[in-house]
């Protein structure tokens, strides 16, 4: 027997690098993944993936997760097939147009007289600012208000959300998504303590500095060279490279696993390659 056979699967985000990949694990494991993001394209290509894996055919599921009466039809249609048994929180994001360019405060902010490119912390955009907060806060938190009332019923589940280094110590320029992460290590505390009697386990996995399209772009690659922040990052984890979307299977599996980790709940796993093992001195 697969792992995950006759389970029942949530992920949010199912499109993007890491949790494609993670669709994919459950998918060959025997779950029924129901493949959730903003873009049916994009979902289409990990059911693709997940066809060619040998997997369990998904579900396509487009979903704003930020909505509640898009994700009450999503847990309408999960219902029909038995019920949620894991929920994957992995939708959430940043905006460039949410942060400065600059890492500290400057006078020339509140003058306009910043060079041409630049912004500081009060030339950001608020409704970008607030987007963040909603996708990475209330996109968590309103899939699991739903989608747990299955799990109550069915006598348990195991939800993991998508936390960040963020949460623990927040990175230059980042405000809004540092904030957002920061809210998300601690929902998921508070939730776990919430939902225990029901016998759902609530759990985080907070990743490093990961690869993916976006990371290229302004973290460079170890491989063909990296920019300076992509430099800071490397010098500041142990292990000397970004994490790919593999290195969080293993974590993935474990949490979900009710055999090996049914005492385990309301924790935030770093996948970080030791990022916070360095103070920086």
């Amino acid at each position: 027997m697969k792992k995950f056979e006759n389970k029942i699967a949530v992920v949010t985000g199912a499109g993007g690098t890491l949790c494609s990949e993670i669709a994919i694990n459950l998918a060959i494991s025997g779950a029924k993944v129901f493949l959730v993001g903003r873009t049916a394209d994009k979902l289409e290509k990990t059911a693709e993936k997940i066809k060619a894996a040998g997997g369990v055919t998904p579900v396509i599921f487009p979903c704003d997760v930020t909505d509640i009466a898009s994700v009450a039809a999503l847990a309408k249609e999960t219902e029909a097939l038995g019920g949620c048994d894991y929920l994957i929180n992995g939708a959430g994001g940043n905006n460039q147009k949410a942060m400065p360019t600059i890492t500290k405060f400057d006078p020339r902010e509140l003058t306009g007289e910043l060079e041409e490119g630049q912004k500081g912390l009060y030339n950001i955009d608020m409704d970008a600012f607030k987007s963040v907060l909603e996708i990475n806060t209330m996109g968590t938190v309103i899939p699991t208000l739903e989608l747990s009332k299955q799990m109550v019923k069915k006598g348990g589940g195991s939800i993991i959300n998508f936390a960040s280094m963020n949460s623990y110590c927040p990175l230059t320029r980042c405000f809004a998504y540092a904030m957002s992460k920061a809210a998300v290590t601690n929902l998921t505390q508070s939730f776990a303590a919430y939902y225990a009697p029901a016998n759902i386990r609530i759990n985080a996995i907070a990743p490093g500095f990961m690869v993916n399209e976006r990371s290229k772009n302004y973290l460079g690659t170890v491989e063909d060279g990296l920019t300076k922040r992509g430099e800071q990052v490397i010098e500041h984890t142990p292990m000397g490279r970004f994490g790919e979307a593999s290195d969080l299977i293993g974590c993935v599996n474990w949490l979900l696993d009710e055999e090996v980790s049914g005492f385990v709940t309301g924790i935030t796993v770093p996948v970080d390659g030791g990022f916070l093992t360095l103070g920086g001195v």
